[in-house]
């Protein structure tokens, strides 16, 4: 072993325990692999970004904006509609659900085809009478498995056909992955909708009742002499911190204020509406000068909204009630590519920008109002949010989270659901013909949309993944780094020599299995960008083509169904549908057990040895 091997391998096992452990977003693992290759002169200096000017990167960011086209523009609404059955039990809803995601991931982000379909997923639990996750789980699944069937349906199978054109034999076409994928993709489903969702286990999901936000919720008084008398809002919350509380409403002269300003001024004989625990409340009570009157009640969707503060210079007491507007009680599930990632409350100015509360913040099943304006958000955490149902709308529009809850159906512009709908057909069949390659055919499809303002000028860059493009960009060098230090001829060689023993089918199948236990535990993409190097160098030392160990890479790389860390859309319904880290294997080992009882055969059979 050389010197740049042993650099390689230990760089890339550094690598996957980061992926693994999660402490740190997966692209910015990668950029830290990416440099490390470069410092220790494993790629060039002058090579080290050109990850980012890949086709495969290119078309990644592309189809990304344009299926945002068709989410916002309601086409896929549409299709939705019509498709999905209105009335049915649960075996032909749950198969429609799953085959729906299934066709939509084919040729759309997978995570935004999960987003449009989890609100009627949560819907249809409810007519059915089914736990959520019951519903959610195999949505996901299905989202997944419809991604390996086209060149364009999940980034593994772009990096995949990246790494055929390296070695010579040009990239793989649109529909190459079709024969073995959609056969996987319809088992699955089957499967799923038969059998799977009975083994999802039953769990308590964080409905807006089950935060108990009631039992939280006090009023006290400011009493004559308090040395709260005269100050802000914002100053009496930053006494409060220490208990871990907040102030979410106002009553003052029989008008009652939901989410008040922080410059507004404290009077005497105002009531504040203190939301925290009363052990850790008891200790500031006293200091403050608050006098307890009595809980709120524990339904404040019902209370009126008199005087709603939503002027910066607002502090006077005979403000005029702006609206009577009943508040409501909405989940917002936080979506990877929101910017509030690594954000707290307290920076987000929620009652001055939005006048609304943040009441409870539920992650992996743990719902808790504790540390509310420290605590950093993650993908997937479940936000309770008090206020009028338009500014929850709009700062969950501007922050990328989605409604769990029935949400009402856009009127869509059906010209302009028509025109996304056609730019995208039209991309496709210019790349599956052959017309263009995939990168330049989808990005005259994101200048169409551009040109037809299908999507908002400013919304064309927010809709790309952009950590996803790190990453893609930043693993394609390290990848080659593997395939030019020969550290990928290595591994082939010990999986050689110590498994398979020279076995092409046995091999291949190893490929497949060792690349879908990883997915499990990484990003997909990554695992694709480590695995195809050594799956090329394998079938050269064996004289085989490389064509079925490339697809068995791809498979692999989409069935990330063990773990909810493997895949986005695993995490993504964890909190909404009451998992934990354990409930995944249930549905998924039986379903990774049929993916490769049924892929090996067809990839023998479509791609031969």
């Amino acid at each position: 072993m050389t010197v740049d091997q042993s650099w390689v391998f230990f760089i890339l096992a550094a690598t996957i325990v980061l992926f693994v452990w999660s402490r740190w977003r997966h692209d910015v693992v990668a950029l830290g692999a990416l440099l490390a290759c470069v410092l220790t002169g494993l790629v060039p200096d002058t090579e080290a970004f050109a990850g980012f000017g890949h086709p495969a990167v290119i078309t990644v960011a592309c189809v990304l904006v344009l299926s945002h086209g068709l989410q916002v523009t309601g086409a896929v609404d549409a299709m939705a509609r019509r498709l999905l059955p209105a009335t049915s039990g649960p075996v032909l809803s749950i198969a429609a659900l799953t085959a729906l995601g299934a066709l939509l991931s084919a040729f759309m982000n997978n995570v935004g085809a999960l987003a449009l379909l989890m609100p009627i997923a949560l819907q249809l639990a409810g007519k059915l009478d089914l736990p959520p996750g019951r519903l959610l789980m195999p949505l996901a699944f299905g989202t997944i498995l419809g991604g390996m069937t086209t060149l364009i349906g999940t980034p593994p199978n772009l990096i995949v056909s990246s790494f055929r054109a390296q070695s010579g034999a040009g990239h793989f076409a649109m529909f190459d992955f079709a024969p073995v994928g959609v056969a996987v993709a319809l088992g699955g489903v089957l499967f799923i909708a038969l059998l799977g969702w009975r083994l999802v286990p039953k769990r308590s999901v964080p409905t807006a009742a089950s935060f108990e936000t009631g039992a939280y919720l006090t009023e006290a008084r400011v009493k004559e002499g308090a040395s709260v008398a005269g100050k802000t809002l914002g100053e009496i919350e930053r006494r409060l911190e220490s208990a871990d509380a907040q102030v979410v409403g106002m009553v003052r002269n029989k008008f009652r204020v939901s989410a008040p300003n922080p410059r507004r001024v404290v009077e005497v004989d105002d009531i504040l509406v203190i939301e925290a625990d009363p052990e850790a409340l008891d200790s500031v009570l006293g200091d403050l000068g608050l006098r307890l009157e009595a809980d709120v009640p524990t339904t404040p969707d019902k209370e009126k909204d008199a005087s709603r503060d939503t002027d910066d210079n607002a502090e006077k007491a005979e403000d005029k009630p702006e609206s009577d507007t009943d508040n409501v009680l909405q989940e917002l599930l936080l979506m990877p590519e929101s910017t509030l990632l690594g954000q707290s409350a307290s920076g987000l100015r929620l009652r001055s920008r939005y006048a609304i509360n943040l009441l409870a913040i539920s992650r992996q099943g743990n719902r808790s109002i504790k540390r509310l304006r420290s605590t950093p958000l993650l993908a997937g955490d479940v936000l309770l949010m008090q206020g009028q149902a338009e500014d929850i709308g709009e700062f969950a529009r501007d922050y990328t989270c989605l409604p769990l809850a029935n949400r009402a159906i856009s009127l869509a512009d059906r010209s302009q659901a028509n025109i996304a709908l056609g730019v995208m057909l039209l991309a496709v069949a210019a790349a599956a013909f052959g017309l263009l390659s995939a990168a330049v055919a989808f990005a005259l499809g994101v200048l169409a949309y551009m040109v037809l303002r299908v999507v908002p000028l400013r919304s064309v860059y927010e809709a790309i993944d952009w950590p996803v493009i790190v990453l893609l960009g930043a693993m394609i060098p390290v990848a080659g780094a593997m395939s030019s230090t020969g550290a990928a001829d290595l591994l082939a060689q010990v999986l050689m020599d110590n498994l398979a023993q020279g076995h092409p089918v046995v091999l291949m199948t190893l490929l497949l299995v060792v690349t879908m236990t990883l997915s499990d535990f990484m990003n997909n993409a990554a695992t694709a960008a480590v695995m195809c190097p050594i799956a090329l160098s394998a079938a050269n030392q064996l004289g085989v083509s490389p064509d079925a160990m490339l697809m068995a890479v791809a498979i692999g790389a989409s069935c990330s169904f063990l773990t909810p860390i493997g895949h986005q859309n695993n995490a993504l319904i964890l909190t909404p549908g009451g998992f934990r880290f354990g409930d995944y294997w249930r549905m998924g080992l039986p379903l990774e057990i049929l993916v490769v009882l049924i892929s090996v055969p067809l990839l023998l059979w479509v791609w031969p040895l």
